[in-house]
C-alpha cells in the first residue's frame, strides 16, 4: 500500500502547508476524526493587509463537551462573518497581479453556508490544489490514530511554532515596501501576487 501525507484541514492554509505537499509526491490522508484543537490553522488564517498581517478567524459553535473530533465542528453564523472575511481578502489583494483571475472562485465560499468546518475546509483545499496546478488524491481518516509513520504532518504546521520555511524565497507582495516582505502566510497571498507561477515558488 503506497504510504501517505496525513495532514490536518486548515482554513485557507499557510505557504508551508502546500510546500509540504509539493515536497513529498504523495497521496494526501486528510485527518477527520482528531478532536478539535484550538487556536491552530484548523480555524484561522493569515494574510497581508495595509496595516500589516491579519487573522481571519472562523467561528465555531462550542458544546458543552471539551473533545469533540474535527468532522462534527460547526460553523457559527451568528454573525455575517463570510462578509467580513471576503471583504477583508478584496481590500487586501484587490490591486495583486491576479486576484481578478480567481476572485470568482474563492467569493463563493463566502456566499455559500458550509455546516461543518471540515467541509468548508477541505472544498478549499481541492481548489487550491486545482489552482496551484498540484494533483493529489485525497482520502480521509476513519479513525484517529495517535502515531503514523512517517509523513506525519498533524501537529507541525502552527501558528505558534517555527515554519517549515526556513529560508522563505521572497515574491512579489502588495504591501511590501511598506512592511517589508511577510513569509508563510496564507496560500492564497502567493496565489494572488504569483498566479500560474505559485507552483514554482513551492
Amino acid at each position: 500500500m503506497e504510504s501517505s501525507l496525513l495532514l490536518p484541514a486548515f482554513y485557507l492554509p499557510p505557504v508551508s502547508y502546500f510546500h509540504i505537499i509539493q515536497q513529498y509526491n504523495q497521496p494526501l490522508l486528510i485527518e477527520r476524526c482528531e478532536h478539535y484543537v484550538k487556536q491552530t490553522y484548523r480555524t484561522r488564517t493569515k494574510i497581508a493587509t495595509a496595516n500589516g498581517v491579519l487573522d481571519l478567524i472562523v467561528p465555531i459553535l462550542h458544546g458543552v463537551k471539551e473533545h469533540i473530533p474535527m468532522k462534527d465542528i460547526r460553523i457559527n453564523y451568528d454573525f455575517n462573518w463570510q462578509r467580513l472575511h471576503w471583504l477583508s481578502i478584496q481590500t487586501a489583494y484587490r490591486s495583486s497581479p491576479y486576484f481578478e483571475y480567481y476572485e470568482d472562485d474563492f467569493a463563493w465560499f463566502y456566499a455559500q453556508r458550509h455546516d461543518f468546518l471540515i467541509d468548508f475546509n477541505i472544498e478549499q483545499l481541492q481548489l487550491l490544489l486545482k489552482c496551484m496546478k498540484i494533483n493529489r488524491s485525497i482520502t480521509f481518516t476513519e479513525t484517529y490514530i495517535s502515531t503514523v509513520e512517517p509523513l506525519d504532518y498533524r501537529e507541525v504546521i502552527h501558528p505558534k511554532k517555527p515554519s517549515l520555511l526556513e529560508q522563505p524565497k521572497p515574491y512579489y507582495q502588495v504591501f511590501e515596501e511598506k512592511h517589508g516582505f511577510l513569509p508563510d502566510l496564507s496560500v492564497v497571498d502567493l496565489l494572488f501576487n504569483q498566479g500560474p507561477q505559485s507552483k514554482n515558488y513551492l
